[in-house]
């Protein structure tokens, strides 16, 4: 097992400075002037000359290369650089907006748990049912609804209409994510449902199950302890998925309730041109999905030792 993790970290390291240096060479390409983007949105008027003396100062003159092995380095040393905009510490200002980004995460993902594993398994135990054809209904649209129209509808008719919640946070409270945390958990436990649906009918045609209930076994204990376990895996993938994607920030449910996260200082700084904080947005998004994959890795191996095994159904 030791050396199974050693060798998925040492090949997800690649990953990470593949990633930073495409988005670095991205945001180089765009062509977009950061400094005259920051006089641009604060109305100032300056001339050229101060503008070549800022951009001497951040760095933004020398070739692209230079710049991301400059930024690379500080990184390595554990300086994420300061803001084009504000000037504040990168890392900190991350740290600061972190905390609402793990609440809301939390949040969804217990939400969602708590919503598709029971409609899930009710579906599958009831196939074919009117209760099987409503839950599938449901997830059908709530999966196809996008997340900034579900964010309006609950807006409009939870905040304005019955004024039971406020229209936008006013802080990292439990009132304020009520809105952002049922919008994210609609579209994944509308997912998850028919996901877990399809898991447990493909567990129950297993011979297994027939044997287990010919023997007298009762069927919640084959359910508890076989069926679920045995769906487990591949039901973990996908919580890891998803929570990657939440981690990292959902930025336009962010923005939409002015939910001060990690995905709304990224849109803000998208929007500002403010390089130093993009490009820690960047990283932060690739340590969390390489984490979350070995994680996940590790742990459906430990739940099936069978995977990653030469020869097998679940080799990588």
């Amino acid at each position: 097992m030791k050396r199974y993790i050693l060798l998925r970290f040492m090949q997800l390291i690649p990953i990470l400075f593949g990633i930073t240096f495409v988005s670095f060479l991205l945001m180089y390409a765009a062509g977009s002037d950061a400094v005259i983007q920051k006089y641009s949105l604060t109305g100032q008027s300056v001339s050229q000359a101060v503008i070549e003396a800022e951009r001497r100062e951040l760095g933004l003159d020398r070739p692209m290369l230079l710049q991301y092995a400059a930024w690379l380095q500080g990184v390595l040393q554990g300086d994420m650089g300061r803001s084009f905009v504000t000037g504040a510490d990168v890392f900190g200002t991350f740290l600061d907006k972190l905390p609402a980004t793990l609440l809301l995460t939390l949040l969804s993902v217990l939400l969602t748990l708590a919503v598709s594993l029971p409609l899930g398994v009710l579906a599958a135990l009831r196939q074919g049912s009117r209760g099987d054809f409503f839950i599938r209904l449901l997830s059908f649209f709530g999966s196809s609804m996008p997340n900034f129209f579900v964010a309006l509808l609950l807006m409009y008719f939870l905040a304005i209409r019955a004024g039971l919640l406020p229209v936008i946070s006013g802080g990292s409270t439990l009132s304020a994510a009520v809105l952002p945390t049922l919008t994210l958990a609609i579209a994944m436990s509308s997912r998850y449902t028919r996901q877990i649906r399809a898991l447990v009918l493909e567990e129950l045609s297993q011979g297994y199950v027939a044997g287990a209930r010919a023997r007298g076994v009762p069927f919640r204990q084959v359910l508890a302890r076989s069926i679920m376990r045995a769906a487990l895996p591949t039901l973990l993938t996908l919580l890891a998925l998803s929570v990657g994607s939440l981690l990292g920030g959902t930025a336009i449910v962010e923005s939409i309730f002015m939910w001060d996260g990690v995905g709304k200082m990224a849109v803000d700084a998208i929007n500002a041109r403010d390089y130093p904080v993009i490009e820690a947005y960047v990283l932060w998004m690739g340590i969390i999905y390489v984490a979350v994959n070995l994680v996940t890795d590790i742990a459906c191996k430990f739940l099936d030792p069978r995977l990653g095994a030469p020869g097998t159904e679940g080799s990588r």
